[in-house]
């Protein structure tokens, strides 16, 4: 046989995907309305006290240097970015919004940092929910 035929045994078979459980379900959503909690409800405490603390961390510093929190418009790019990253905190986000903290004006120069810690502090959420959602179907230990 010649080293350019492939035989059946040597093809790889398709991989099935993961079946989608509840908890598969479950933890992102209960992670984006409370960062860290995707974690904890299935036992990884540490990890999702960690998450837990940075995420609220970063957004009440981010709060406390009067940085802006974005409201959804279709405006500026940059403001629609901002928008989806601010969103991305989900629990925090919306009750700065119900509480209207960060609008106030950029008036002093932390205040574009506090802007950003704020956007980060939803990135980091969202890469906290596909964690949870990894863990959840078994791809993540």
């Amino acid at each position: 046989m010649a080293n350019s035929e492939v035989t059946t045994s040597e093809v790889p078979a398709k991989v099935a995907a993961p079946p989608l459980t509840a908890m598969a379900a479950i933890a992102p959503v209960i992670g984006w309305i409370i960062p860290g909690a995707g974690h904890l409800i299935q036992r990884r405490w540490i990890r999702g006290l960690l998450l837990m603390m940075s995420i609220l961390a970063m957004f009440e510093l981010g709060l406390a240097m009067n940085g802006k929190v974005y409201q959804p418009n279709t405006g500026d790019l940059l403001d629609i970015l901002g928008f989806v990253g601010d969103l991305g905190a989900g629990g925090l986000y919306l009750l700065a919004r119900m509480m209207n903290w960060g609008n106030n004006p950029i008036a002093v120069a932390v205040a574009d940092y506090g802007t950003k810690f704020i956007v980060v502090s939803g990135l980091l959420n969202v890469m906290a929910m596909v964690d949870a959602y990894h863990i959840a179907i078994g791809k993540k230990q």
